[in-house]
Order: C-alpha cells, then sequence, then structure tokens
C-alpha cells in the first residue's frame, strides 16, 4: 500500500552505490547503514597496531580472591563449546549484586590475556545507541581516516563490524548489559573473536551465552584484600590485624566495593583497622539473607566523604554531582565549570579517584562512578540530595548551550541529560533554564529523525510549561503539539488526538481563528484523523482548514500549500483520485516555484504525487518520479529520514505492481531493518512494510523458474 510523507527534518546520510555493503549495526539487526566501497577496503586491508585497545585503568590494582573465576572464564572463553554454537562462539556473561566486582574481573582477565589477542576493546553496554558508539570508537582507532570523512557514528560503527568480521582473534567486552537480548546480533555476526560480558542482570541469558554468577569474596581473600590495601603488598599483617581485618571485613559483608573504598581510606588516612571498626560502629544494616548493600556502602562513606573534604572540598560537590548523571562516561569538559582551573580539576577528581569514589576511562578523559555509589548518593538528606541535583542541572544547561553550537557534542551529552531527566521525582519540576536544556536535546533528535525518542523530554517539558506559563500559554501550545507529533510518531494516536484537539481549542480561543498557529494545529488535527481511519472528520476539517488559510494567509503561502497538499492526501485516503490528482499537480507547481525543487515539502508533494499515479495504475508517471524523489531525498533528508523510507517504501510497491520482484524484495529488506529501528517493531508503518515484504516473497515462490519477469520502466 502506498505511503504519504510529511515533511520533517533529516536524518544521517547512507547512499547505496555499486560495491557497497549493508551492514546491521542494532542489538536486533534493525539499523542498516551502507558502507561504501572503498571503506569496505580499506576494512578488510587494515591491521590491528600492536596492543591495540581501549582498557578503562591498569592492571596494577589489587586483585585477590578471584584465581579460580578468572581460570573459568578462561576456560569457558577458549573452550570445545566454541565449535558447538557458533552464534556463542567464546562468550562469557558475569553477572550478580551490585559493587561485586563483575567489571574489575572483566578487566582483570582482558589485562592478564591481552597478549592472547590482536585486539582488546571495552565497550559501555547499558544501551544499543552506546554499544554503537564503542564500535565507532573502534573504527577511528583503526582507520584515523574515517575521522576526516562524511561519516557519523551509525557507519563508522558499520564499518568496526566488517573489519572484525575479517580480523579473527580479538576480545570485546560489553560493560554493565541491560538487555541480554541486545547482544544477540553481535554473537552472531561476529563468531571469530570472544566476547566477554558483564551484567546485573540475572535472567534473560539462557539463550544468549552461559552465565556465572559471581558471589562475595570468602573470609580469607577479604582480610587479604583489605590489609594490602590498607598496609600496602609488601606489608605482613600481624595477628591482632589479621583479626582486626577479618572482623572488619566480615561487618562490611565481603562485599568487594565497601571493603575497597574502606581500605582506600584506611590508606590515606593512616586510620588503624580497630579504629576505623569503631568510627563505623559495630552494628551494620543487614538485609534478610544478608548485608543491605546500599546502607553499608552508606556507613562506610560517611567516613570516606569527610575525608574527601578535609583533602578536597571540591571533590565532594563534584561527586554529589555526578550522581545525577548517567554512570558511565562522563566527560571531563562536562565538570570543568566546577573547577576551570584544569589543576584544580585534576586535584578534586584524583582526590575522588585515591578514595575508590570513581573510575578513570582511557585517557583519563571521561570518569566512571559505581552505580551504587550514585543511589547513595541520591539518598542522602534533602538538603544534600537539592544541592547536587542542582549542580548536575547547572552543568547540563552549559554543556546543552555548548552542544547547540557543535552538534557533534550532543551524542556524548545525551545520556546525562536522559539520566537527569528520569531522576527527577513527581514533585521535582524543572527550572526555566534546565527546561531549555531539554528542549535543545528534543530538538536535536528530531533533527537526527528520532523524533519517537523525544517523548519524555516533551513530557516534561509540556508540565513545566503548563505549571509556569499556564495551559493555554503560546509556548504551552507549541509545546503540546510537539508532544502530540512525537505521539503520532510512535504512532501512538490515542495519546496524540486528544492532545491536538486540546491544542486546536486553545489555539482557536487565545490566538484567534485565523491565526497561523492556529491553522498549523488544526491541520495537524485532521492529519492525525486522517491517519485514524477518520475520513469524516478530517476532509470537512481540512477543506475548512485551506479556506481560511488562502482567506488569510495568501494562495501560495506555506500554510497554505501544507493544507492543500493534506486535503489532497485526505480525498485520495477516500479514492477520490479525480480531486486528489490535479490538486496534488498544482501544489507541487507552487511549492516548486515558492520553496524551490528540493525543499522538503516539496519532495513531500512530489512523493504523493507518485503516490496518485500508482493508485491510479499509472505507472509509467510513478516510478520515474519516485525514483527522482528519492535520489533527491537521500541527499536532502538523509538515508533514514522517515519521508525518504516512505518513498522508498512505495517505490518497491510499485516495483513490486510492476512484476519486478527482483527489485521490490531487496528494497523491502533494507526499509524493513530501517523501519524497525527508527519506528520500532509495533509501529504501523513497520508492520506494512513486513507485510508488503512478506506479499512479494510469497509472489516470487509462486512465480514459476521459467517465467521471465514482465517488462519494467528502466530506473531513472
Amino acid at each position: 500500500m502506498p505511503e504519504e510523507g510529511d515533511a520533517q527534518a533529516s536524518g544521517p546520510r547512507a547512499i547505496a552505490a555499486q560495491g557497497d555493503i549493508g551492514v546491521a549495526i542494532t542489538g536486533d539487526g534493525a539499523r542498516v547503514v551502507m558502507v561504501p566501497a572503498e571503506a569496505v577496503r580499506w576494512a578488510r586491508e587494515a591491521d590491528a597496531p600492536a596492543g591495540a585497545g581501549n582498557l578503562p585503568g591498569s592492571a596494577s590494582g589489587v586483585f585477590v580472591g578471584r584465581g579460580p573465576e578468572l581460570a573459568e572464564v578462561r576456560r569457558l572463553l577458549t573452550g570445545a563449546g566454541e565449535a558447538a554454537v557458533t552464534q556463542l562462539s567464546g562468550t562469557r556473561a558475569i553477572h550478580g549484586l551490585g559493587g561485586i566486582g563483575k567489571s574489575t574481573l572483566a578487566l582483570h582477565y582482558a589485562h592478564r590475556h591481552r597478549q592472547d589477542y590482536t585486539l582488546v576493546w571495552w565497550i559501555t553496554a547499558t544501551d544499543v545507541e552506546q554499544i554503537v558508539s564503542g564500535l565507532a570508537d573502534l573504527a577511528l582507532r583503526l582507520c584515523p581516516q574515517l575521522a576526516t570523512s562524511a561519516a557519523g557514528s551509525p557507519e563508522r560503527a558499520a564499518w568496526a563490524l566488517l573489519w572484525l568480521q575479517w580480523h579473527p582473534g580479538w576480545l570485546l567486552v560489553f560493560d554493565n548489559v541491560e538487555d541480554p537480548a541486545v547482544l544477540r546480533h553481535y554473537l552472531g555476526a561476529l563468531p571469530d573473536g570472544h566476547h566477554l560480558a558483564t551484567s546485573r542482570i540475572a535472567t534473560g541469558w539462557h539463550s544468549i551465552a552461559p552465565t556465572m554468577a559471581l558471589g562475595l569474596l570468602d573470609a580469607d581473600a577479604a582480610e587479604s584484600l583489605l590489609c594490602t590495601l590498607a598496609f600496602g603488598p609488601d606489608h605482613a599483617a600481624d595477628a591482632q590485624q589479621s583479626r582486626d581485618a577479618r572482623a572488619l571485613a566480615a561487618e562490611l559483608g565481603y562485599l568487594p566495593l565497601a571493603l575497597e573504598q574502606a581500605g582506600a581510606y584506611l590508606h590515606e588516612t593512616g586510620t588503624s583497622l580497630s579504629d576505623y571498626r569503631k568510627l563505623l560502629g559495630r552494628v551494620i544494616d543487614r538485609a534478610p539473607g544478608g548485608i543491605d548493600p546500599e546502607r553499608t556502602i552508606a556507613r562506610v562513606w560517611e567516613h570516606t566523604l569527610l575525608a574527601v573534604e578535609r583533602r578536597n572540598q571540591q571533590a565532594v560537590a563534584m561527586l554529589s554531582a555526578m550522581a545525577w548523571l548517567a554512570p558511565d562516561d562522563i566527560p571531563r569538559s562536562l565538570l570543568a565549570p566546577l573547577c576551570p582551573d584544569a589543576l584544580d580539576l585534576g586535584e578534586a577528581l584524583g582526590a575522588l579517584h585515591a578514595y575508590n569514589m570513581i573510575t578513570f576511562g582511557p585517557d583519563r578523559q571521561s570518569i566512571g562512578v559505581p552505580r551504587l555509589v550514585q543511589t547513595v548518593l541520591r539518598h542522602r538528606d534533602a538538603g544534600d540530595e537539592e544541592h547536587g541535583r542542582g549542580t548536575a542541572e547547572q552543568l547540563i544547561q552549559q554543556a546543552s548551550v555548548e552542544a547547540d553550537t557543535n552538534p557533534s557534542q550532543w551524542e556524548q551529552l545525551l545520556p546525562h541529560v536522559i539520566a537527569l531527566l528520569e531522576s527527577a521525582s513527581a514533585h521535582n519540576m524543572p527550572s526555566a533554564e534546565t527546561t531549555d536544556a531539554y528542549i535543545a536535546a528534543a530538538e536535536y533528535l528530531e533533527d537526527q529523525g528520532r523524533d519517537v525518542h523525544t517523548i519524555p523530554l516533551r513530557t516534561t517539558i509540556l508540565a513545566q510549561r503548563e505549571q509556569v506559563l499556564g495551559d493555554a500559554h503560546p509556548l504551552t501550545l507549541a509545546s503540546r503539539n510537539n508532544l502530540a507529533s512525537a505521539y503520532e510518531s510512535a504512532g501512538d494516536l490515542e495519546r496524540a488526538i486528544p492532545l491536538y484537539e486540546t491544542n486546536s481549542a486553545q489555539a482557536e480561543q487565545v490566538l484567534g481563528d485565523t491565526h497561523h498557529h492556529t491553522l498549523t494545529s488544526r491541520n495537524n488535527l485532521a492529519h492525525a484523523y486522517r491517519m485514524a481511519g477518520d475520513l469524516e472528520r478530517a476532509i470537512p476539517l481540512y477543506e475548512a482548514t485551506l479556506a481560511q488559510s488562502e482567506q488569510a494567509l495568501g494562495d501560495t503561502h506555506p500554510q497554505t500549500l501544507t493544507s492543500r497538499d493534506s486535503l489532497a492526501g485526505a480525498y485520495q485516503a477516500a479514492r477520490d483520485l479525480e480531486r486528489a490528482i490535479p490538486l496534488y499537480e498544482i501544489t507541487l507547481t507552487q511549492r516548486e516555484q515558492v520553496m524551490g525543487d528540493t525543499h522538503p515539502n516539496t519532495l513531500t508533494t512530489r512523493n504523493n504525487l507518485a503516490n496518485a499515479y500508482q493508485t491510479a495504475g499509472d505507472l509509467e508517471r510513478a516510478i520515474p518520479l519516485y525514483e527522482a524523489t528519492i535520489a533527491q531525498s537521500e541527499q536532502v533528508l538523509g538515508d533514514t529520514h522517515h519521508n525518504t523510507l516512505t518513498t522508498r517504501n512505495n517505490l518497491a510497491n510499485a516495483y513490486q505492481r510492476a512484476g519486478d520482484l527482483e527489485r521490490a524484495i531487496p528494497l523491502f529488506e533494507i526499509i524493513l531493518s530501517q523501519r524497525e529501528q527508527v519506528l520500532g517493531h509495533t509501529h504501523p508503518q513497520t508492520l506494512a512494510t513486513r507485510n508488503d515484504l512478506a506479499h512479494a516473497r510469497r509472489a516470487a515462490q509462486h512465480r514459476k523458474p521459467e517465467q521471465p519477469p514482465p517488462d519494467v520502466l528502466p530506473a531513472s
């Protein structure tokens, strides 16, 4: 079924050419990116530099009590199971309690065996976007010339996957996997190396990878860890120190994170084990069946934070702010406003690192905070919580202003914007400045064709506007329209339509019946009705809106042209092609004259006219018009923009109707993969493409082998 397009914002460009390779880069294999032929050759020929890797930290830290676990990981990664199940070849997942030492175990394995691999690459893997970003960084390490090309993060990630497929013997570490299913694609596509994953999630791995539950340290290992951290590796603890260390380890529940932070405090302050036990108190909060890690860590920190504050007051304020950001990959530059002097910033971070409160990424340009650390900091007293969160908001506000002038910074900043948003309580309404940062983030996502992902941001923005400005303020109306549009992009018309209806009524009341914002709101409502199949309400509303636009704005005003194009689409949906086609032709001529030949709105009308020709059975005019529109859409909007996908899907349908299944089926397959990524697996347009592909494959199966395909029009 042909589809109409809507003029929206642009996304990344990836145009296929002869010799290009399409690579699926997401965890479910949904997003397909084209890698140019020249870059494909680079991926085949490039070798990894000696010792290539990006491990976050060295192997020089104290590591005790995990010898058997390290040996088990090695056995499973190199065992016979690789050959039996190639999709899970060399894969090992480690899961357990927060603070248990999963990442530490993976890091020490990687360091111990790095000479056994051609490449060792560490990827923060909380979600698919972080995995894509990690692979993109790998591509830049292996092929620096990609930095000067037009390739964005998806194209670089696709290049990295090609390189990994051609060059065996590597180790990928996926740290802190929240959804095991996201790894399925990478394990299947990359069978010639080892995959080591860490996760707090104990379930969902049965079809992905064998798992090993990582437990607490035993008493001997915990005692050894404390003594080594407190007194140094060369110190021989006396009997009393050993008894005190064993008792303290028991009170801390043998939790590695608590032991490491207590040991760091002992080493930095010179406090004795017995005195530290007195500081903590003899009663450690316990949950049924064991310790409560959060309360145990909180008890340790009450004294650690005091010690850090005595050493560097700015460090504690910095840590409190980091508690409200995403736990991984906090850019050092994001924290710079708290310490404008680079030396001061280094000293503050160094103090936190000395007490095991943070970790450093490669080159010390990114910072990680243990999730358990963040949880405890967020639950401190209300005054400190507000101070830390307020500081985090100020950092995000300033960074968002800078990102507006340098959009490449947004991908690094977005996880922290979303973390700040998600950590807000129901009564914690963002300030006007923070709302501006959320608006900037939403606009960036919309510009990237990811309007669906703006829903949490736009929901908060609307709530803030309603509370501060009132229900019918023009900015509130704009925010409500944007949220409705995001819901519509997600295919959620049950939420979109009531928002549009409210907006239209309020715009009429506040701005007047013929104000251009009112006309836009009314046109959007009519479009939502049409998408819901309610033409009885859509067509009269379109007709009234067009008449008012012509009278108030003029015959060729952009808003009038939008209304005319929309009304033609409604006529087409009602199968009234005698009125639809002439209206499209007039609109296209006017848009070409007023806006230009490649304006997104012109492309939309051109697609819609081709669509109407196809519906009328006039493929001789439809196919060349589709092909021309796609070429321009790829150049202007990008390869995965939903308007480009709409036109491409229509062209595939036209090929199928012309009997050219050799061109229709591959095109449907690419569109399906792209729509699953951009819109989701259950979006109506995704479902429509999946249905189109099934019909095309069924038609190909029923075609007799000796039957030649019917003649079709040549591609323009």
